[in-house]
């Protein structure tokens, strides 16, 4: 009979499998690192996300495909689309910074810094999809709707970089903002798609063109790119200083472009059914 755990049917409401999954992951990812202290952390949490994702999804006679893991010619281009447009907000955010005044460029370690930086962005871009966009977004959708996954786990993306270096003063608040607006942008991409290569993309491309080819921090990571950024005086408002360009105003408009844009030419698709194995 429905009640406060069970819903029609005798399933287990949709917040309850988001709950259990989050504390699932929580602890797995712990296991993990105790386990094999040598793991790269990066590695662990995918592995860890996949696996966790892997054995719900069963429990639930789904596979991970139904997630938006399906690779394929149309993952690949939606992947490419948006690894295109997270460099696109990037630069844009650079170049409305640099106009005001907030930076000027100067060389870095060069070419030899974009592979790498790739590779290095690769799985944190996927393993933070996994996180926010997968199955605890996909759940939540089920039970608050739409606009309430979207927000909340867009506020949750935003609070899970409180910790990050340079959140502190005027830029955490821009930060904080900026990554909800982030999260906004990420969330329409999935939804706009069912897929997760769409906001892959845009979150390695963002990731990538701030740290690798630019030269900024990536939410207050030291990044080493083929360029290098030098903040002008009293700028760190516009630019986000040490934080990265996550941190200024330029990536605020920017991402509320994004977020038009999205909303306007990618409307959100109905979500597949509960019922649906697909």
């Amino acid at each position: 009979m429905p009640g406060l755990f069970l819903g029609p049917g005798n399933a287990l409401r949709p917040g309850w499998r988001a709950l259990l999954f989050y504390l699932a992951t929580a602890g797995a990812y712990r296991l993990v690192l105790g386990l094999a202290p040598a793991v790269p952390p990066s590695v662990g949490l995918c592995a860890t996300l996949l696996a966790v994702s892997a054995l719900f999804l069963a429990l639930e006679d789904r596979s991970l495909p139904s997630l938006g893991l399906r690779p394929g010619a149309a993952w690949a281009r939606d992947f490419a689309l948006g690894a295109a447009g997270g460099c696109g907000i990037i630069l844009l955010s650079a170049l409305l910074a640099y106009a005001a005044g907030g930076f000027h460029l100067v060389r870095g370690a060069g070419a030899g810094a974009l592979a790498p930086g790739a590779a290095f962005y690769f799985l944190p871009a996927f393993s933070e999809e996994l996180a926010f966009r997968g199955y605890l977004f996909q759940r939540v959708e089920w039970g608050l709707g739409t606009l309430g996954a979207l927000l909340l786990l867009s506020v949750l993306f935003s609070i899970a970089h409180f910790s990050n270096p340079g959140m502190a003063g005027p830029t955490a608040v821009f930060a904080a903002v900026n990554i909800f607006l982030a999260g906004v942008v990420l969330g329409l991409a999935y939804l706009g798609t069912r897929s997760l290569a769409l906001p892959f993309g845009l979150h390695l491309g963002w990731n990538w063109c701030q740290g690798s080819l630019l030269g900024f921090g990536v939410s207050g990571t030291e990044a080493v790119g083929c360029f290098a950024p030098v903040p002008h005086a009293r700028a760190a408002w516009l630019t986000g200083g040490a934080f990265g360009l996550e941190g200024g105003l330029a990536c605020t408009l920017v991402c509320l472009l994004a977020c038009y844009i999205l909303r306007r030419h990618c409307p959100v698709r109905d979500p597949k059914s509960p019922f649906s194995k697909q």
